[in-house]
C-alpha cells in the first residue's frame, strides 16, 4: 500500500508568471504537478499542510485510512533559474480488514524525504499586445508562441531516513522533465513526466497533467490527471481538483481532493493547506563609480541573519 498513500499533496502552480521571482506568491499547493519556474533568488518558502483519506483493496477486503501531514521547503539562491527544495511528509495508515478475525494494524512515522532542485533551461515569452492599439485584430489574436511550453529540469534524491514500513533498503533517485504552457494570462497547462525511486525495486514513471483558471486575482481554480507505471504494480490513475485562495501577496491558503483507481484499488484523499513566502529578494542594481567603472554592491548579510530581521515594508 506504501505506493499509493506516499503523495506529496502539493505542487500546483496557481500565479500566472513571465520571470522567476513574482511580486506575489508562487506557490505549487495543493496539486501534485510542479512548474519548471523558481522562488526567485533570496525567497525561502514553506508549502505545508494536512491529508486525510480512504480506500479500498479489492483483492483482499482490505481498509486503509491513511492521515499526515506534508510540508514543502523551496529555496532560492545563486540565480534566478534555480532552485533547491525539500519534500518531507508525516504519515499514519490504519490498516484493518472487514474479516473482523484479523486484527488491524498501524504504521506511523516519516513517509518521505526528498532533497532536489530545479534548473529553467527554457523560459517563453510572449508579446505585449496591449500597447497595439491600431488593430483589434492583432491585439486580440492568439499568439502562437503560447503552444510552445516553458522547459525546466528536476533531479532529487529519495533518502532513506524513514520510518519502519516506510523505508527502502536504500536511497533512490528522482528526475522529471517539466513544461508549462501559457495560454494566456488566466489559463496555464503544466505537464510533468517523472522517473521516481530509480535503481530501487519501486520504480515508477508517471505523467501529470494540471490545468489552472485564475478566476480573478484572489480565487484559482484546478483539475488534473495522473498517471502512474509501476514497475512491481499494478498502474494507476488519479483524477483530482481544488481551489486556492490568495490572502496576502505572501500569503495563498488551498484545499483539495483526488481520487485513485486501478483493476485492485480504490482510494479518495482531501487535503487543506497553506504556503508562506519569506521575501528578501531584491532586484539587482548596477553600481558605477565616477569612472563608470563597477562597484559590487555591499553585503546583505547570511541566510540566518535575514530570516531573523524584520521584513521592510
Amino acid at each position: 500500500m506504501k505506493k499509493l498513500w506516499l503523495i506529496p499533496l502539493l505542487l500546483i502552480n496557481f500565479q500566472n508568471i513571465n520571470a522567476q521571482y513574482t511580486e506575489i506568491i508562487n506557490s505549487k499547493r495543493p496539486g501534485l504537478s510542479e512548474s519548471p519556474y523558481g522562488v526567485g533568488t533570496d525567497v525561502l518558502q514553506v508549502e505545508g499542510g494536512f491529508f486525510y483519506g480512504k480506500s479500498q483493496t479489492k483483492t483482499d477486503n482490505s481498509l486503509i485510512d491513511p492521515f499526515g501531514a506534508s510540508i514543502f521547503l523551496r529555496y532560492g539562491k545563486f540565480m534566478e533559474k534555480l532552485e533547491v527544495n525539500a519534500n518531507i511528509a508525516y504519515q499514519q495508515n490504519h490498516l484493518y480488514f472487514v474479516d473482523d478475525n484479523i486484527p488491524s494494524t498501524k504504521i506511523s512515522g516519516v513517509s518521505q524525504l526528498t532533497i532536489g532542485a530545479k534548473y529553467m533551461i527554457f523560459q517563453q515569452e510572449f508579446q505585449d499586445k496591449s500597447k497595439e492599439i491600431r488593430s483589434w485584430k492583432k491585439r486580440t489574436a492568439f499568439d502562437k508562441k503560447r503552444l510552445i511550453p516553458s522547459i525546466g529540469v528536476y533531479a532529487g534524491v529519495n533518502t532513506n531516513f524513514l520510518a519502519d514500513g516506510y523505508k527502502d533498503e536504500k536511497i533512490s533517485y528522482k528526475g522529471a522533465v517539466l513544461l508549462q504552457n501559457d495560454f494566456s494570462d488566466r489559463l496555464v497547462l503544466i505537464t510533468n513526466i517523472i522517473a521516481d525511486n530509480i535503481t530501487s525495486d519501486f520504480s515508477v514513471y508517471s505523467y501529470i497533467l494540471t490545468m489552472t483558471y485564475a478566476m480573478n486575482y484572489r480565487w484559482s481554480i484546478f483539475v488534473e490527471n495522473e498517471g502512474n507505471f509501476y514497475k512491481n504494480f499494478n498502474n494507476d490513475f488519479q483524477i483530482g481538483a481544488g481551489v486556492a485562495y490568495l490572502f496576502t501577496r505572501d500569503l495563498q491558503v488551498d484545499a483539495a481532493f483526488r481520487t485513485t483507481f486501478s483493476s485492485t484499488e480504490s482510494a479518495l484523499v482531501g487535503s487543506v493547506g497553506a504556503s508562506y513566502r519569506f521575501d528578501w529578494h531584491q532586484d539587482k542594481e548596477i553600481m558605477v563609480d565616477e569612472n563608470g567603472d563597477k562597484i559590487k554592491p555591499p553585503k546583505s548579510g547570511g541566510f540566518f541573519k535575514r530570516i531573523f530581521k524584520k521584513k521592510s515594508k
